[in-house]
């Protein structure tokens, strides 16, 4: 059984701010239970018998925050809850907080601050850990405090508050900031260190010191003076109430870290925009000049996000358990990604067999049972996407009574929960500004865990309802209570006062949380990623049926921040994250600390593989496509750890594979599909078109995006398919970013292998822009060669990333194009390292655009770490620049130069030549 235990979630609305935003019409608190919206209604007192959050004792429990947050939505679900959401009876204070690069726990005598380095192996190896450990205490001399509360908080920092009647204290803290920002009064500033520290620098109100074998700068207000004696740092702050600490990268970091060190942060927030395929989002703090004029800081990158930005970065790093961080010095810095494949269903192929398809259609919509029995928020949720995602199937092959008896079943469950006062409803509760769903699940109500998880699920199947009747979905009819579980778990508004910006979502550690109160020595947890980004492609799908551009939006944004950083610190797909020691190649739980091996129901190698997987659909599952590598990675150790092949989850893992290899997926499907049970989750028919389609079409290529989310490309042996969905109601062409063209009619998929020129597949004949790799070092735009391969040699275990070692060369001269607007360089190369492990070849792209000798633009992009697995791999321009100098230009008689080198490994790998798939394409005309 999927998905128990400890997670996290959402709040509502009062009546009275419900009615303001059209969900219903206004109530004095004290009133009626029920409330209208729209069609349906939610209850704004619990039904009798139930609980909503309380500690784990079963208290109830209320906002730990100041007067000045009273009111306000609490961000539950996030990396610092435990702040204002006291679990435990005897800890008034936190557990402990993962910020990154620094760690927190709040504690009566101030911030307890960490720079964990070092990574622990527990639990039988099965989990990485770097947990908090203090290096100092960051408080007032004699501050005592009873408790600790929030007094603010923006998108992805917070402001704890200590006060003992005498003494008050504030830290601002945040993800990605080196500095903690504090603000005090009624006593010394005091810096309590867990050892004796090493001064490396002393000048007066700044000094530097080690502790741990870590650097931290401490920062007083000019004219004071830090004074170290055994453990204890102080100073006085005279009539300024303001010092900073910093954590350094070095000691020679000081100097620079000093500029910024009286530029306090004040706030951080988010915005993204989504337009033709590619996603922007920009991250920005503002700050306060304590002292001076300087209003910039210094920002940690995670990899997710320096993975994809094109903003100058330093050289200095930090380590922390998502792999190294990296320092930019600005308040803000811009990512810019390719937005993920989003469909209702796969596209239809003649493939699938109708009879067949028919007939598994027919045993899930003629069941006595179509829901299995569920009666709580997740598994009738599970039950909800199990028949949605077959309403599609069957319109595609004309079972129209099916498909309206499938989506009669969605409309008729979703009324059941969307009405208040039955077996099943939605209530508010006002302290917590959270919808919660009863009966409840897995902690939904007491600790506010995984409503992005459950409500996912009925987001979904409204969004399928809402592609065939609009009349349902508008807000006068259900859709206001689809809405008001989407702004229990992803409101994209700061200032509604029902429920917290984007509760589940942390935007700068790029995914969500699943505990609502935090309260674990670990920090918060995921498990379920794919779960996370069910909900990120139900918004997608309901603001195209509804033409809501702005949910639309947000969907693409949180799917595609996800993705990334599910490829990297689920599936480690670059195996530059997890620890060395830690020998598993992917994580069920990713906690604030690190990484587990590990569910919470069960150790079954199956659950832990496919948790991160299910459930498996058009619209949230194609962008895993993106990391065929990992993939073939991860289903390896499924079977070394299970002692062979999956049994319990089968279908599960046969449609992951699939996304990596289809044929080998088909394999297993045609083989054991007489003999297993579906997932709970899943269906015969819904496993059978999944399988049968990629097989047919191939595996997803989320490389090529097209202008609209609803849209997907597929690639077999070279030749790609492109799928988008239209909405509208009138026909649009949709343009991929290859250059290919889609006819899409209105309300309906269309597939083709498009129109126009196609800069990123290689072609029949010679463009003049596609130069295939031959054996001997040349590219060529001739075609009709004989396959070969050619050896890349081995890196020797040195670390040669961005530094051209050994490399083959291959090159042509004498090459003419006038530059395309907008082009970029494109890519593809087969690849293999056979069974070896950690070998990743890298490519660098020269253009001498006169043929003087000098390279006018070098591209130099990040490695691709191949698979233990014998078998060609696609290493594409898709893995991202890691660095570009110079600029494109005309091309007269110029020269155009690929090297290709193995950056990390121990053995050779091999490149294919001689194929029309080995290609090098140039955006010149």
């Amino acid at each position: 059984m999927p998905v128990p235990p400890p997670r996290p979630t959402a709040a509502l609305v009062l009546t009275v701010a419900l009615a303001a935003v059209g969900l219903g019409p206004a109530a004095t608190p004290a009133a009626a239970a029920t409330v209208p919206v729209g069609a349906g209604s939610y209850s704004d007192t619990r039904p009798s018998g139930t609980t909503g959050p309380t500690t784990n004792t079963g208290t109830p429990v209320t906002p730990k925050v100041t007067q000045a947050a009273q009111g306000k939505p609490v961000p539950t679900n996030d990396w610092w809850s435990s702040l204002a959401f006291q679990r435990y009876g005897d800890n008034p204070y936190s557990t402990p907080m993962y910020g990154h690069p620094l760690t927190y726990q709040a504690v009566s005598g101030g911030l307890e601050v960490g720079y964990p380095t070092s990574p622990a192996i527990v639990g039988d190896g099965r989990q990485y850990e770097y947990a908090h450990k203090r290096d100092l205490t960051i408080g007032l001399s004699g501050l005592n405090s009873p408790d600790t509360k929030a007094d603010a908080w923006s998108d992805w920092t917070v402001t704890p508050y200590w006060s003992d009647g005498t003494r008050t204290l504030r830290t601002t803290i945040g993800h990605g900031m080196p500095f903690v920002y504090a603000q005090g009064s009624g006593g010394n500033a005091q810096i309590t260190t867990a050892s004796t520290p090493t001064v490396f620098s002393d000048q007066g109100n700044v000094v530097g010191i080690t502790v741990g074998g870590h650097h931290y700068a401490l920062f007083g207000p000019s004219g004071s003076d830090w004074n170290v004696s055994g453990t204890t740092v102080s100073t006085g702050l005279g009539t300024r109430d303001y010092f900073s600490v910093a954590v350094l990268p070095s000691t020679d970091a000081l100097a620079t870290y000093r500029k910024y060190a009286y530029s306090f942060v004040t706030g951080s927030q988010v915005e993204w925009s989504e337009s033709g395929g590619t996603v922007r989002a920009t991250y920005r703090v503002t700050t306060e000049a304590k002292e001076g004029t300087e209003r910039g800081t210094v920002l940690a990158l995670y990899r997710h996000q320096w993975m994809n930005t094109a903003d100058t970065l330093t050289p200095y790093t930090y380590v922390s358990p998502r792999g190294t961080m990296k320092v930019r010095e600005a308040t803000s810095f811009t990512t810019s990604q390719k937005t993920a494949p989003v469909l209702p269903g796969l596209p239809r192929t003649d493939a699938v067999d109708t009879a067949r398809l028919r007939t598994y259609l027919n045993e899930v919509a003629s069941a006595s049972d179509p829901f299995s029995g569920a009666t709580d928020t997740y598994w009738t949720g599970k039950a909800l996407g199990k028949l949605a995602q077959l309403v599609p199937l069957a319109e595609q092959i004309g079972e129209t009574a099916v498909r309206d008896k499938l989506v009669a079943l969605l409309k008729g469950r979703l009324q059941e929960w969307f009405t208040a006062g039955g077996a099943s409803e939605f209530s508010y509760d006002r302290d917590w500004k959270t919808l919660i769903g009863y009966p409840a699940s897995y902690g939904s109500d007491a600790e506010l865990n995984d409503h992005h998880f459950h409500y996912g699920y009925y987001v979904y199947a409204a969004a399928i309802v809402a592609q065939y009747d609009a009349s349902w979905a508008a807000d006068s009819a259900w859709g206001g209570m689809v809405k008001a579980l989407i702004r229990d778990t992803a409101n994209p508004s700061r200032t509604d006062g029902a429920f917290p910006f984007l509760r589940g979502f942390d935007v700068y550690a790029g995914h969500s949380w699943a505990s609502g109160h935090q309260g674990f020595a670990a920090g918060n947890n995921q498990e379920s990623s794919s779960e996370s980004t069910n909900l990120s492609a139900a918004l997608v799908l309901w603001g195209a049926a509804t033409g809501d551009t702005s949910l639309r939006g947000l969907g693409s944004y949180l799917l595609a921040t996800e993705s990334a950083a599910i490829a990297q610190y689920w599936f480690d797909a670059d195996q530059q994250v997890f620890p060395q020691a830690f020998t598993h190649d992917t994580v069920g739980m990713v906690w604030g600390s690190g990484g587990a091996y590990a569910t919470w129901w069960t150790a079954n190698p199956e659950e832990i593989h496919g948790i991160n997987v299910l459930p498996v659909t058009a619209g949230g599952s194609p962008h895993l496509g993106g990391y065929k590598a990992a993939i073939r990675r991860n289903l390896a150790e499924l079977e070394r750890e299970n002692g062979g092949p999956a049994v319990e989850w089968r279908d599960i893992l046969w449609e992951f594979e699939s996304l990596a290899d289809p044929a080998a997926a088909k394999a297993k499907w045609d083989a054991g599909n007489a003999g297993y049970t579906p997932e709970q989750g899943e269906s015969k028919a819904h496993t059978y078109h999944w399988i049968a389609t990629l097989d047919a079409l191939g595996a997803p290529d989320p490389s090529v995006t097209g202008d609209i989310p609803t849209s997907a490309v597929f690639s077999k042996n070279g030749v790609r398919t492109y799928a988008a969905h239209n909405h509208g109601s009138t026909s649009r062409t949709v343009t991929f970013s290859d250059g290919k063209t889609l006819t899409v009619p209105a309300r309906s998929t269309a597939t083709g292998t498009g129109t126009g020129t196609d800069p990123g597949t290689p072609p029949g004949t010679s463009t003049g822009n596609t130069f295939q790799l031959r054996t001997g070092g040349t590219l060529t735009t001739a075609t009709g060669a004989t396959a070969g391969a050619d050896t890349i040699a081995s890196a020797g275990g040195d670390n040669h990333d961005g530094t051209p070692t050994n490399p083959l060369v291959y090159q042509v001269t004498g090459v003419n194009g006038r530059l395309k607007s907008g082009g970029t360089t494109a890519f593809r190369l087969p690849v293999d390292s056979g069974t070896a492990i950690a070998v990743a070849p890298q490519v660098r792209i020269s253009y001498d655009l006169t043929g003087d000798g000098t390279f006018d633009r070098v591209e130099t992009y990040r490695y691709f770490a191949t698979d233990p697995v014998t078998g060609w791999e696609d290493y594409t321009q898709g893995t991202g620049l890691k660095s570009a100098s110079g600029t494109l230009g005309d091309l007269v008689n110029g020269t155009v130069r690929l090297e290709v080198w193995n950056a990390i490994g121990n053995a050779t790998s091999r490149v294919r030549t001689g194929t029309e798939t080995s290609v090098v394409v140039i955006p010149y005309e």
